[in-house]
């Protein structure tokens, strides 16, 4: 049964705009397959929490801080207005990848070393300079900021020369970033949708990581389902659904991890709100089993 109205919000004002242009397009066509009555409509410019009413549902198809802060389902959830995903407690539990850490490490989930800075504005460190000590030892590490999603302003360091092209280089270099420990042999994500694990998807690109080109530009990019044993298989299965829990996910999103050498796994972050494009992993996922994209966000609706 179509619920009365189901509104789209896309669009947003981060730097994953065209992502989430792409995202809310491909949703809303759909909710019209399956037969709902649905608006699309371009947030915040083109919306007014205050034409909702308690029968409409909000379908979140918002990338970045606009969808995945906790911002917005927390004005929703004081309105009492039903909507898609994980609630805003959730949300500010994942949007931060230096709070996330804290909680998988405070939860014996294993994620990569990490350190925090407030901001690259005034950091000019040398690579080799003792605040790098707790990375120790590395190659190479990652440089990311601790709230954006689709590798903005994400950049993979070996030397000085690196990192002062990363700073360089940086859209807004005074926020607050995080360095991680690289882990370099398996990049793959896992879809959670209503408390179940789709199946995982390895990525392989050509670009050195999975970078912003290799995520939406990019053709020859591989998402392939991730060949493994049972015992591993549980083993991936079993972080996930721990990391779903201890941030109090609900509905649907995404963990995204690294598999070392030794087999061993890695959360590095939790997309609460994922790509739904044509190159997105989400919708991959779910085709290997046999769900369409519209029985996905049918599913995604039911729960």
């Amino acid at each position: 049964m179509a619920k009365e109205k189901i509104i789209v919000l896309y669009g947003g004002d981060s730097s994953e705009r065209e992502v989430s242009l792409e995202s809310g397009k491909y949703i809303f066509q759909a909710l019209k397959n399956l037969g709902h009555e649905t608006h699309l409509i371009d947030y915040p410019k083109n919306f007014s929490i205050e034409e909702l009413v308690q029968e409409d549902f909000v379908f979140i198809a918002l990338h970045g801080k606009d969808g995945e802060s906790g911002e917005l389902q927390s004005v929703l959830e004081q309105k009492g207005i039903s909507y898609s995903g994980s609630d805003s407690e959730a949300c500010k539990n994942t949007w931060n990848k230096n709070t996330l850490k804290k909680i998988l490490r405070k939860n014996n989930i294993p994620t990569p070393k990490w350190l925090a800075i407030t901001s690259l504005y005034n950091f000019h460190n040398n690579l080799e300079d003792s605040i790098f000590d707790p990375l120790r030892p590395f190659n190479e590490i990652f440089l990311k900021p601790a709230e954006d999603g689709s590798s903005i302003d994400v950049f993979k360091l070996s030397s000085t020369k690196d990192l002062k092209k990363a700073i360089t280089d940086s859209l807004d270099p005074r926020r607050q970033f995080i360095f991680e420990e690289s882990i370099d042999f398996k990049e793959l994500t896992v879809p959670i949708l209503n408390g179940k694990c789709l199946p995982p998807v390895e990525i392989i690109t050509t670009e050195s990581f999975y970078n912003f080109n290799a995520k939406y530009v990019n053709e020859d990019t591989q998402l392939n389902n991730l060949v493994m044993s049972d015992e591993k298989k549980d083993e991936l299965e079993q972080i996930c659904l721990k990391t779903f829990e201890v941030i109090g996910g609900k509905g649907w999103l995404r963990v995204d991890l690294m598999q070392d050498s030794n087999l061993n796994f890695y959360v590095l972050e939790v997309n609460t709100v994922p790509g739904m494009t044509s190159h997105s992993l989400f919708p991959k996922s779910a085709q290997s089993i046999g769900l369409s994209f519209n029985e996905v966000v049918q599913k995604i609706i039911d729960d």
